[in-house]
């Protein structure tokens, strides 16, 4: 009986590592996608259970693993049955997702979304902000974008996961839920300043960077005047 159960155990074990790596090479291949859960510290100390997802696909080398396609969250308003939607799509323009999820905040009943921009051709598309951040506010309706002057100054902490590519996607789906601890300790090995809080003055590495226009031709010389005399 002992050994029956052994094999029992030992053919679910097998059956859920290969969902796993099956699962990570779909995604490898751009078919289907991930999901997960995370709980989201909010600025007030209570917590918001956010599902993420993501899909793959669009341009990319030959060889290379696609990027993330579309990424959406879906949670629940605190003190509401209301389910709130926000989705980065997919631009066409750019072969893959507009933007990077670095926060979910609420204040009084208002959901906020903090993203980055996708690499440089998505920075270019959103009006090159600086900080590098672009914000978004749910107005009840639809997410509109708003200023960094409109985002409240409560809100200071980058809350989610932040590396959700490869291995570590992998690492997500596999642990299902994460827990805010997990989030921050996932998150501690981020050296950018922008990634590690949220940045309210202009940073230096973001500026524009003066155009180099190549030397300067050296200022002509009229040369003398001359006459040709003929004796």
């Amino acid at each position: 009986m002992r050994d029956g159960l052994f094999r029992t155990f030992k053919t679910i074990g097998l059956v859920l590592t290969l969902g796993v790596s099956m699962n990570a090479y779909a995604g490898f291949l751009g078919l289907g996608g991930d999901s997960w859960k995370e709980e989201v510290l909010l600025h007030d100390g209570s917590k918001l259970i956010v599902r993420r997802s993501q899909s793959y696909g669009g341009r990319h080398e030959i060889g290379q693993p696609p990027p993330i396609k579309e990424h959406t969250i879906i949670f629940t308003l605190p003190g509401s049955n209301k389910t709130i939607t926000w989705t980065s799509e997919y631009g066409d323009d750019l072969g893959r997702t507009n933007f990077n999820l670095l926060a979910v905040h609420v204040l009084n009943g208002t959901p906020y979304v903090v993203a980055s921009p996708n690499l440089s051709m998505s920075y270019n598309k959103w009006g090159r902000p600086n900080p590098p951040y672009v914000f978004f506010k749910y107005d009840g309706k639809v997410w509109q974008r708003i200023q960094l002057s409109e985002f409240p100054a409560e809100f200071k902490t980058i809350n989610v996961s932040l590396d959700i590519r490869g291995r570590q996607a992998e690492n997500l789906v596999s642990l299902g839920f994460v827990s805010a601890e997990k989030i921050k300790e996932l998150n501690h090995h981020t050296t950018i300043p922008e990634y590690q809080t949220i940045v309210r003055t202009p940073l230096d590495h973001w500026k524009p960077r003066p155009v180099y226009s190549g030397p300067k031709a050296p200022y002509s010389i009229t040369p003398p005047n001359t006459t040709d005399s003929k004796n």
